[in-house]
């Protein structure tokens, strides 16, 4: 299968089409976050140094998420296919990544950048509920994505909460930062020839036929 690299605007639905990768392809899905807060929760030397950090409200340096990164993508199960989520961020970390890859002789085949309007962006997020307890995803705007008791998980039954940051002002701010700060990116990508716009403008099936387009 092609590895994949995971860009998208906020609210993009980023975390459920990684999802349906996973369920229906057996993608090993590799979030950065996922990776610091796994490390956290070990108590590792790393882990205590990392939780220090956070805690201070400093940024975690490029040099030990590389490290967490390069740990995670020497495990097997990352030779059936993997999808980066949270990374590269900027062109310093892309080519730290083209390095780390070409030393564990990977590669990435697809870079998949889910474009979507702002004003659809901004629904979904203010739609957006999340599982108290084990963090599964919901909106309660959408169909396909509301939980089967309104307020309560179908995995866990604990109840469903929204994001405080949630709301219109915020929701602009962060999403514009993100469009500028993005554009290097997918230029760097795009020089590259592996760069795939997908229209993610409708529902999540369309999105995750036009994503399987690529893959395949």
């Amino acid at each position: 299968m092609k590895n994949i690299i995971f860009i998208a605007p906020p609210a993009a639905g980023k975390g459920t089409q990684s999802d349906l990768l996973v369920k229906k392809y057996g993608y090993v899905h590799i979030s950065t976050g996922d990776l610091l807060r796994d490390e956290v929760n070990r108590k590792s030397e790393l882990g205590i140094k990392i939780a220090d950090i956070m805690s201070s409200g400093e940024f975690v340096s490029d040099e030990i998420v590389t490290e967490l990164l390069k740990n995670r993508l020497t495990q097997n199960d990352t030779n059936n296919g993997f999808i980066l989520d949270g990374y590269p961020r900027n062109i310093a970390q892309a080519n730290t990544l083209d390095a780390l890859l070409n030393e564990l002789d990977k590669k990435v085949d697809a870079v998949l950048y889910l474009e979507m309007d702002s004003t659809i962006a901004m629904h979904r997020a203010l739609g957006r509920i999340t599982c108290s307890n084990c963090s599964r995803g919901y909106n309660k705007y959408e169909e396909k994505l509301k939980p089967l008791k309104e307020g309560y998980c179908d995995d866990c039954g604990g109840e469903l909460i929204s994001r405080s940051d949630d709301n219109e002002s915020t929701f602009k701010v962060r999403f514009d930062a993100y469009i500028e700060n993005t554009q290097p990116i997918l230029e760097f990508y795009r020089e590259k020839g592996i760069l795939n716009i997908i229209d993610n403008s409708g529902t999540p099936d369309n999105t995750f036929a036009l994503i399987e387009s690529v893959i395949k």
